[in-house]
């Protein structure tokens, strides 16, 4: 596992297994919110974010967590493991709430997440299953057939991962 992309919808855990697996691993951990959004919440050109992969990509070694699902090619076609966090809705929605209550909205400095919960977000996130889903999975098999796919349906199984990765019980 030396480029390893991670996603899933907001709220599965995508910045915390990405910091814990790339703190483990020795990898650059980059956090794509970071990349696509500024201080401001301003979102980067496509072209530029594209762009901005692409290069991150290019190097030897990396961890790249977010979805995106329209720049997600370029992660898939690089990646040599892609961690897909299949997680129900309700544990998403439960995951954006403990978020909120931890970091009290704003930015976070450490992974660019943008803790802004609007009724947008919640719908996208109850739909993503039957809406997302099929499309992420599309993407993987045509870009990422070549990637260890490890797909984790609940917290559970991506802690057990982790801690067989980290050696952490």
């Amino acid at each position: 596992m030396e480029r390893i992309a991670v996603i899933g919808c907001g709220g599965s855990g995508k910045s915390t297994i990405a910091q814990q697996l790339g703190r483990a691993l020795g990898l650059p951990v980059t956090h794509l919110d970071a990349v696509y959004y500024d201080e401001n919440w301003q979102p980067l050109p496509q072209d530029d974010f594209a762009a901005a992969q692409k290069k991150l990509v290019a190097a030897e070694r990396w961890l790249i967590e977010g979805s995106y699902a329209a720049t997600l090619p370029i992660r898939l076609a690089a990646a040599d493991t892609v961690i897909f966090l299949d997680l129900p809705a309700r544990t998403c929605l439960w995951g954006i709430a403990q978020r909120r209550w931890h970091y009290r909205g704003g930015q976070h400095h450490q992974d660019g997440v943008f803790d802004r919960i609007t009724w947008n977000f919640v719908r996208y996130i109850i739909g993503y299953r039957k809406q997302m889903r099929p499309k992420v999975t599309r993407l993987t098999a045509e870009h990422g057939p070549h990637a260890m796919l490890l797909t984790f349906t609940s917290r559970r199984q991506a802690n057990r991962f982790l801690a067989e990765v980290t050696g952490v019980a």
